[in-house]
Parts: C-alpha cells; sequence; structure tokens
C-alpha cells in the first residue's frame, strides 16, 4: 500500500480542489435573470430558438467548407516556406490540391450539392 499513498494523496487533493473551486464559482456567481432584449443585428424577432436544430441537408456543405477551410490553413505557411523548399513544396501542394478536388468532385457526383 505504501506504493500507492502517493498517488492517492494526489487524488485526493486534486479532488478537494475541485470541490473547493467548484464551491467557489457557486459562491462568487452572479445571480441569473432571464435575458430580456430584443434582436440585435436583424432588427426583427427570431423565427426560431437560437439553438434549434438545423436541416439536414446543411451538414455536407459544412463539410465542404471545413475542407476548403483546411486548405487555406494548409496554404497560408505553405506560402512562407515554398521560396526556401522549392519544387517539392509546389509538388506537396499540387497533390493536396489535387487530393481535395477529387473529393469534391466526388461529392458533386453523389449529390451533396444539391439542395433538393
Amino acid at each position: 500500500m505504501d506504493t500507492w499513498q502517493p498517488m492517492l494523496v494526489l487524488l485526493g487533493v486534486i479532488g478537494a480542489g475541485l470541490a473547493a473551486l467548484y464551491g467557489l464559482g457557486l459562491w462568487l456567481a452572479a445571480a441569473r435573470a432571464p435575458l430580456d432584449t430584443g434582436p440585435f443585428a436583424g432588427g426583427l424577432e427570431p423565427g426560431e430558438h437560437a439553438v434549434s436544430r438545423f436541416h439536414v441537408r446543411w451538414y455536407p456543405v459544412t463539410m465542404i467548407f471545413l475542407a476548403f477551410d483546411m486548405e487555406m490553413l494548409f496554404m497560408y505557411p505553405w506560402v512562407k516556406v515554398v521560396s526556401e523548399v522549392g519544387t517539392p513544396a509546389v509538388v506537396e501542394m499540387f497533390l493536396f490540391l489535387g487530393i481535395l478536388f477529387a473529393a469534391v468532385a466526388y461529392a458533386w457526383r453523389e449529390g451533396a450539392l444539391r439542395w433538393t
């Protein structure tokens, strides 16, 4: 049991710390009241709740957006190092863009970009 004693003490300290932080948060929290404000940017009353579900047809659009977003995330650092690395960096980027284009072509063929 002597070998497990430091681990049990550490778990006890972590549990006591979490309980203390949770209690401190409850003690310092401001009183909550419902928000009675109108719409901010649109000017019209919202038609549905802010956390309502979206139609399933938006999810392929989201996936395609994320694919292009990751492309941009990869291209920004690439622009900085392409002059230093040279031809292998250009080949690598065109390979990446080719794979991305193949994925978009497949999604288009399968009808992921159709709204009906």
